[in-house]
């Protein structure tokens, strides 16, 4: 966040940034709970409304690939995937994609998502394990 900006106004500015959408400050819909990474910063999700065709230009300097992933991925039956450490009390939350899975905390906050957008149900996120690749 830059000096003096909300995390919506944040969000704005770096989807504009790194993958050339320009959104109204109207397609803010609303924070999930912020999350604390082991790597020490806190992230703020908010939900951003975009539409159904938006035309995406990945900033080669921020971004090294951009995904289109359906909604109905995060409903699979699967989802989550939890995962004990040895290291850690709570589990490491996983969400499936394909034949492969998104690690903590995104897959934190897709679930949180999903659970709050999709079922209605009041969910936390912030005690999940992070996998070991984001304890750097």
């Amino acid at each position: 966040m830059e000096p003096g900006e909300t995390p919506e106004e944040t969000v704005l500015r770096e989807i504009e940034e790194e993958v050339g959408v320009a959104l109204s400050s109207d397609r803010a819909m609303g924070r999930l709970d912020d999350y604390g990474t082991r790597s020490g910063f806190t992230i703020t999700p908010v939900v951003v409304w975009g539409g159904r065709d938006l035309e995406f230009t990945a900033n080669p300097d921020e971004v090294a690939s951009i995904h289109r992933i359906p909604l109905v991925e995060f409903l699979r039956e699967d989802a989550p995937l939890l995962h004990r450490i040895p290291e850690s009390e709570h589990p490491v939350l996983y969400m499936p994609i394909g034949n492969s899975y998104i690690g903590s905390p995104t897959a934190a906050m897709i679930y949180q998502f999903r659970e709050v957008a999709i079922f209605g149900r009041e969910s936390r996120v912030a005690h999940y394990e992070q996998p070991y690749f984001a304890w750097r």
